[in-house]
């Protein structure tokens, strides 16, 4: 059994190159992850394959949920509709570590015509890794959701 977070992981055609490569580097690294599509480059309506992926991770299927797409900005959207998500738009190591620590996003967006691959795997360890720091942090996030 492993200690390392499960993903749920999503792209649309924009996302599906550092999908792959995301899935691959999080397996050898020992996270388990479970893809939900797109499984092909073919154009595709990233809603489709990113809010089951959301889906799964509110209802504590999954640990974390990664969602790509050209910006990320669709997925990041679509993702933060499902109840229980927040989902952040990461493209820096700050805003990886961030979302984690301030928000305690248990979603992160990429974005593959913004970054580059290597920086797609290091963003998503930073992710991963990052504790959230809770106190006043928590006090905030706990603002988010309707009532």
């Amino acid at each position: 059994m492993s200690s390392k977070p499960s993903v749920a992981i999503a792209s649309d055609h924009a996302g599906f190159a550092y999908k792959a490569a995301l899935i691959e580097h999080l397996r050898a690294a020992g996270h388990t992850v479970k893809d939900f599509g797109t499984y092909t480059p073919e154009s595709c309506d990233y809603p489709v394959y990113v809010r089951p992926c959301a889906e799964a991770v509110a209802r504590g299927e999954y640990d974390f949920g990664i969602v790509l797409g050209g910006s990320g900005n669709g997925e990041a959207i679509v993702a933060n509709k499902v109840r229980g998500i927040r989902c952040a738009l990461v493209f820096s190591e700050d805003t990886a570590r961030w979302g984690r620590a301030h928000n305690d996003a248990n979603c992160m967006a990429i974005g593959e015509r913004t970054i580059s691959r290597e920086e797609a795997l290091r963003f998503a360890d930073i992710f991963l890794a990052t504790p959230f720091d809770g106190g006043r942090h928590a006090r905030r996030v706990s603002m988010i959701e309707p009532e």
